[in-house]
């Protein structure tokens, strides 16, 4: 026997579906590995999104993407413990590139140039310059300001904001620091560049930057998301629109008809595994209210294992039931008429509409008890000759053709005193 033969059905799906994804980025993988073309390249040359191309890269092929980037892996470090890209830090190659400019712009040696002038020396863009140096070293910016003025030789060009910038972007700035709305969101309600209040606030408004780091940080450590709050990487946990336009019909039909699922799927053409995705992940409140499951019940229980009246199923069974509740007759009677089958008929009724199951036969009989109305027909001579006779039990009996076991449950459940009558006569 193999070790493959010794895995579960699901674990070799997942094996051949493993692999079959190592063969689809192959091609990809080989030329990230040996050729300087840039990921967009790679992604369009073989067909995938560039997302798509990173996000498998960073997870299996992370010492490739490390060793692009210039980033050291120290031995016996686990490599997914590295981050390439820390959200407010210096990128490894950002710094290699721009430290000699940075260390040149803190020497009086190199007081008299200004920042063009130094990123022409250095050869580098003067505008990547500056706003690097914004974000990372602001204090050796203002250094250098304040040292050109008192030396008289500053060239008395404007720095730092623009009055027209200020204007442009107080309403956005006041709306991103006050709700949690997302910069792409704040710029499109204000009709500006989203590039541009995302470097606006970069540079003028680091404290508001902070505080909302803070928040996706305690977003993050949250294990229930709720719809529409932030999540840790600053994105909303919501549903794409595409998405949404793309499975709106078949929510339509899940949520106002008593089609299955397959049956939905069929209809609408859409994949039945994102579908049950989607609803599971952005509609559980429509899967519980078609399963008759209380939202309260499903955080404690498995709905595998949850006695559940599907909504499909009930709308089966609805007619037969109203019928059988306005007109009582044996369960296998009404099922001949709707064309059900008798016996899953009779235990969907005692799962899920228990009283009406078990007055299904049931009579009310002198003393106001519920009895079958059929152990009345069959037991009442038997009845009558114990109440007016002084023949045991037994004789009666053996007299009728009746069980005597079965005669005695039913007189003891149903007529107390008439056992208790002849207990004391004896």
């Amino acid at each position: 026997m193999t070790r493959l033969d010794l895995l579960t059905p699901k674990q070799k799906a997942n094996l051949k579906k493993r692999y079959d994804m190592h063969c689809k980025y192959e091609e990809a993988v080989r030329l990230y590995a040996e050729t300087d073309m840039t990921m967009d390249a790679i992604a369009k040359k073989c067909g995938f999104t560039v997302c798509a191309l990173g996000a498998y890269l960073r997870r299996h092929w992370r010492e490739l993407v490390l060793r692009r980037h210039n980033i050291p892996a120290p031995e016996g470090q686990d490599l997914h413990a590295i981050k390439i890209f820390e959200g407010g830090k210096q990128n490894v190659n950002a710094h290699a590139k721009y430290k000699d400019v940075i260390e040149a712009c803190d020497l009086m040696k190199y007081i008299d140039l200004n920042m063009s002038q130094l990123a022409r020396k250095f050869g580098v863009n003067v505008t990547a310059l500056t706003n690097f140096m914004r974000i990372h070293y602001p204090d050796t910016l203002e250094w250098r300001e304040k040292v050109r003025r008192r030396l008289g030789i500053n060239d008395n060009l404007p720095r730092g904001v623009r009055r027209a910038c200020i204007a442009q972007y107080a309403e956005a700035v006041e709306l991103y620091r006050t709700t949690e709305l997302t910069i792409p969101e704040v710029a499109e309600r204000y009709q500006v560049s989203a590039s541009g209040l995302s470097q606006h606030l970069r540079f003028y408004h680091k404290e508001i930057l902070k505080e909302r780091k803070q928040k996706l940080k305690q977003a993050q450590r949250e294990s229930k998301k709720k719809r529409g709050g932030l999540l840790g990487n600053g994105q909303r946990h919501q549903p794409a629109q595409k998405t949404e336009e793309k499975y709106a019909e078949a929510l339509a039909l899940y949520r106002d008809t008593a089609l299955t699922m397959k049956e939905i799927v069929a209809r609408t053409g859409v994949p039945a595994e994102g579908f049950r995705f989607y609803l599971h992940s952005w509609h559980k409140d429509l899967v519980l209210e078609r399963l008759g499951v209380a939202n309260g019940e499903a955080e404690v229980a498995d709905l595998r294992k949850v006695r559940i009246r599907v909504k499909s199923v009930a709308a089966k069974y609805e007619t037969a039931i109203e019928s059988l509740k306005l007109h009582p007759r044996p369960v296998a009677q009404v099922a001949a008429e709707f064309g059900l089958h008798p016996e899953v008929f009779r235990e969907y009724l005692y799962k899920h509409e228990p009283l009406l199951a078990q007055s299904q036969g049931m009579v009310v009989n002198e003393k106001g008890k519920l009895v079958s109305r059929i152990s009345q027909e069959k037991y009442a001579e038997a009845v009558r000759l114990y109440a007016t006779t002084p023949d045991t039990l037994k004789s009666i009996a053996r007299q009728l053709g009746l069980v005597y076991n079965s005669l005695s449950g039913y007189i003891r459940r149903n007529y107390p005193e008439l056992a208790e009558r002849h207990r004391n006569k004896d």
